[in-house]
């Protein structure tokens, strides 16, 4: 039995996740947090510090800096300097600096996560958007709607990589021709990397848009953190990679008086997740692979819904237009089960589903997913 399959009750507690649905019998599969206890090295590490007893304002210290330039070189080949760290308390607040650091437009490809969309709002900034392409062979980027989306005022692309919520690695090849268009038209492109460390097919590996070549590197903003793939988001502890000075410059001059210290514990938990936590996300990546695989086989055995595989986070991203429900977020809550509405991201009749959680969660919930599509 993998330590992953034992429930912890969230039900009762400070989860945003499980409250929504507080005093119902929904499960929620929806905001994207996983069910499971952090890594022993992060809790090892976080009592540690709490037995200090001393939380005065704090900053990062060298051992950590260490553990990610050492995370980075190690798991994706990409070397990078200590100053180009710029530390966050999370990665949204990253995607509106971004946004303020910036004059022009900007531009996204939709559907996507829904900071994507707000962030651009909130900082005074037009939004352009080109649809992804969903085709046969899964999800591509249509380079024909992202040139149609350009505006001669385009100055920032929002690169969500891999991508939230369609579950893409984007590959080495579609990453190039994303940094031939970025060139041709002078855009920075911002990438979240945040689920950098959740890719789940064997044969494919993340490639930080920055590490393409120094020219990438020289008009990119690297967003990463340890929340997602290590479940410590609650936490609020995030980094920006900006190797161009000129351009960290702006980027901080952006969070100048609105932007606090990242948490102490978040910095500690950090390191702790990037130095001594491999074996756990080795277990990870397979139990969420498992899980992947029964959620996609469940999706596509019904008549009315379908999706794509999944290679990397543990978000599948389902059609379930042919439905035709009015409401399809509500339809399945009415039916126990709590997901993201497409709407958010920008696609009106998908479901976003979290299967980051114990294999009996998400039998439960596979079962209310089948039964909703056959009442619908």
């Amino acid at each position: 039995m993998s330590s992953f399959d034992q429930p912890i009750d969230r039900r009762n507690s400070d989860s945003i996740k499980w409250s929504k649905y507080a005093g119902r019998d929904v499960l929620p599969l929806w905001v994207a947090d996983m069910d499971f206890a952090a890594p022993p090295a992060v809790i090892e590490t976080l009592h540690r510090r709490i037995e200090h007893g001393v939380f005065g304002y704090g900053g990062p210290w060298p051992s950590l800096t260490e553990s990610v330039l050492t995370h980075l070189e190690s798991e994706y080949d990409w070397r990078i300097e200590a100053e180009w760290i710029v530390w966050l308390p999370g990665l949204v607040s990253g995607l509106n600096i971004a946004c303020r650091a910036v004059d022009g437009a900007v531009l996204t490809a939709t559907p996507i996560y829904p900071p994507f969309l707000s962030a651009p709002h909130f900082s005074g900034r037009q939004l352009n958007r080109a649809e992804l392409a969903c085709t046969d062979d899964g999800w591509r980027f249509d380079q024909a709607a992202l040139q149609a989306a350009l505006t001669p005022d385009s100055e920032l692309f929002l690169l969500c990589h891999p991508h939230n919520p369609v579950g893409r690695c984007w590959s080495r090849d579609e990453l190039l021709e994303l940094a031939a268009l970025a060139e041709a038209n002078d855009l920075i492109v911002c990438s979240d990397e945040i689920h950098c460390g959740l890719i789940l097919d064997a044969d494919k590996r993340h490639i930080p848009f920055a590490s393409l070549s120094p020219a990438a590197a020289k008009r990119s903003i690297t967003l990463m953190a340890p929340s997602k793939t290590f479940n410590i988001p609650g936490l609020g502890c995030a980094f920006a990679v900006i190797p161009d000075a000129k351009l960290r410059h702006r980027f901080e001059h952006a969070m100048h008086g609105i932007v606090p210290h990242v948490n102490v514990l978040g910095l500690a938990a950090c390191e702790a997740a990037y130095r001594d936590s491999g074996d756990w996300h080795r277990e990870l990546i397979a139990y969420l692979r498992a899980n992947r695989d029964l959620v996609i086989a469940t999706v596509n055995r019904e008549k009315g819904a379908k999706m794509k595989s999944v290679e990397a986070t543990y978000l599948a991203w389902i059609d379930v237009r042919e439905l035709g429900l009015d409401n399809p977020a509500a339809h399945f809550e009415a039916h126990g089960l709590g997901l993201s509405d497409g709407a958010d991201f920008g696609a009106p009749g998908w479901l976003r589903l979290n299967f980051g959680c114990p294999r009996s969660t998400l039998e439960e919930a596979l079962k209310r997913f089948s039964t909703a599509c056959r009442a619908a």
